[in-house]
């Protein structure tokens, strides 16, 4: 099972980095993380474990036994977790299909791109990070460890975090017709 989560993980973030690529031959820098808060710091050191969790399993990596002793023996967990964690990298295929040309890592306050309010977006004003998030839980469900446990709060705090920062630019730069938006998109689901 851990080469199934891994393998979803690889295609993740290939996902996010394809995407990127393409817009910038197109001219458009995507990757603008860190450029308006430097606070954001913290996240590349939580992919970076999320990475390590993830691909150590696989590849005999070691890890301290105590954070990584599972909480349960049952598959059945750890098999939903793997469907969710591919469910994931399919909705987030939907998301960056949805976003267009608007797709950035962070927030662009040079070249923000339209509002986008269709496909994935009609149903929630953050799909991305909620699939990022519904991989965490899958790979919690998964490897059901304290490691994973603590990794799945964590990105989705520092996340929810950047979706207020990121709602409080939309209101601003877009005004009403991010009011009425938001009106009537839930946040996440």
């Amino acid at each position: 099972m851990g080469w199934v989560v891994g393998a979803a993980f690889l295609c993740l973030v290939g996902l996010v980095i394809a995407r990127a690529a393409m817009l910038r031959r197109r001219g458009i820098q995507a990757m603008v993380f860190g450029e308006t808060d430097k606070s954001d710091f913290a996240l590349p050191p939580l992919v970076l474990i999320v990475a390590y969790c993830v691909l150590a399993p696989g590849f005999g990596w070691p890890m301290w036994a105590p954070v990584v002793a599972g909480w349960w023996t049952s598959d059945i967990p750890g098999w939903i977790g793997a469907v969710l964690c591919w469910l994931a990298v399919a909705g987030l295929a939907w998301a960056l299909a949805s976003f267009g040309e608007s797709f950035r890592v962070g927030i662009d306050e040079r070249e923000p791109g339209g509002l986008i309010t269709t496909g994935a977006f009609a149903h929630s004003r953050n799909p991305v990070y909620t699939c990022f998030v519904a991989f965490l839980a899958g790979l919690f469900l998964a490897q059901h460890n304290a490691v994973t446990a603590v990794v799945l709060v964590a990105v989705a705090a520092v996340m929810h975090r950047q979706v207020l920062r990121e709602e409080k630019f939309l209101r601003a730069h877009y005004g009403d017709e991010f009011a009425a938006y938001a009106a009537t998109v839930r946040r996440y689901l």
